[in-house]
């Protein structure tokens, strides 16, 4: 185990009427005026945005909005983020919704102090010392947001969709989560959301970091329970008790406890972030494809961790053969994800003919010659991953 240290300043508050209790945290936290950042609508059509309204005004928050946040969301937003927050006075961010509002959030917190373009952070030119505030109201479980310190933004000129991971700054103040504002998630976004909580997992999970057991068990813990869960919850939308604990392991996957003292990966993120940037697909069910793809090109060259992910996790009984003991646990994992409804194929993705070559160009103009945790991988070896998505 390596040299590590955590701390997580978020206030989770977690259950039925979580969400009531916005007006007061948001006072307490976010200062006078806050920007309520939101998706395309659903916040608004079952009166939730409207109820965090009203909690805003009754303990003397005043706000300002900016909605229609696009999945995998892009600069655009944010920079009229920055403008509106500057000339309002705004003090505090409150996203309301899943990743893609948080993460929009996020950036605008960034950029709103910081004299240059807020794309100097996310381009590695600058670092984030200082951000307004930020809040959650969370109605999707997946992306981990509101957890983490961490944001993806796409920019427009040139496509390039990148991950910023800040320690502390950007990491929400608090997250307000009622299992109960998911009851209307349709099951493909609900799939999705298992996808990408599973993959937060396993990013760290996989690591060349030795002598980690209780992070191992941690993680294959939550990964447990996550495959136990999520079927239940495709069964009945409204099960409290399943849609609760999917929504505690979206964050548990992401908030950094399954990252301490060890190495992470990150590989299978940088691939699907260059597919849903060109093709526009659901992160999540990019990664329930890339995920898949990775673990096979690995099992041929490092299978020990994935064999051990096979036995631990997938039920996969331990043979003599590491290699045949991990590509059965990567079709058990196949078979989960295609048992929840998830693609597990470009062409399931809707990619008939995709362009390897400028997703590989992509990725390695974004992420260097050569990057990974796990194993490093070079422009010889991405192709070959790609090309297991087939």
């Amino acid at each position: 185990m390596e040299n590590f240290t955590y701390c997580t300043p978020t206030r989770y508050v977690f259950g039925h009427g979580a969400e009531e209790k916005v007006g007061e945290m948001a006072s307490r936290y976010l200062g006078r005026k806050v920007m309520i950042v939101y998706g395309k609508g659903s916040v608004v059509r079952s009166g939730l945005l409207d109820r965090v309204k009203a909690s805003l005004s009754e303990h003397g928050v005043d706000y300002v909005e900016l909605g229609g946040i696009e999945p995998n969301p892009v600069d655009t937003p944010v920079y009229e983020g920055i403008e509106i927050c500057r000339r309002e006075g705004v003090t505090g961010m409150l996203p309301v919704g899943g990743g893609s509002a948080i993460d929009t959030a996020k950036a605008i917190a960034a950029g709103v102090p910081y004299d240059g373009d807020f794309w100097d952070f996310w381009a590695g030119k600058a670092t984030v010392t200082e951000a307004l505030p930020v809040g959650v109201v969370l109605t999707i479980p997946a992306a981990g947001s509101e957890g983490s310190g961490n944001s993806v933004i796409t920019r427009l000129d040139g496509m390039h969709k990148i991950s910023l991971r800040t320690d502390m700054v950007l990491r929400p103040l608090f997250s307000l989560m009622n299992p109960e504002l998911t009851f209307t998630l349709p099951p493909y976004q609900t799939a999705c959301g298992v996808a990408d909580m599973m993959a937060h997992i396993m990013e760290r999970y996989f690591s060349p970091t030795e002598d980690v057991e209780i992070t191992d068990r941690v993680a294959e813990g939550v990964m447990m329970a996550i495959i136990e869960e999520a079927p239940k919850v495709m069964a009945d939308p409204c099960d409290y008790q399943a849609r609760a604990n999917i929504m505690w392991s979206g964050t548990l996957a992401h908030n950094g406890i399954c990252g301490t003292g060890r190495r992470e990966d990150w590989v299978s993120h940088f691939m699907e972030h260059e597919i849903s940037a060109v093709y526009g697909v659901a992160h999540g069910a990019g990664l329930a494809v890339v995920f898949p793809a990775w673990l096979t090109f690995m099992a041929a060259r490092k299978p020990a961790k994935i064999a051990q992910f096979a036995h631990r996790v997938m039920g996969v009984t331990p043979t003599a053969d590491l290699h045949a003991d991990a590509l059965e646990g990567i079709a058990r994992l196949r078979a989960f994800y295609g048992s929840i409804g998830l693609p597990l194929t470009f062409s399931q993705l809707g990619i008939e003919n995709p362009d390897i070559p400028r997703l590989v160009e992509k990725l390695h103009e974004n992420k260097g010659e050569s990057f990974g945790g796990y194993l490093t991988l070079t422009r010889r070896d991405t192709p070959e991953i790609y090309r297991l998505m087939l």
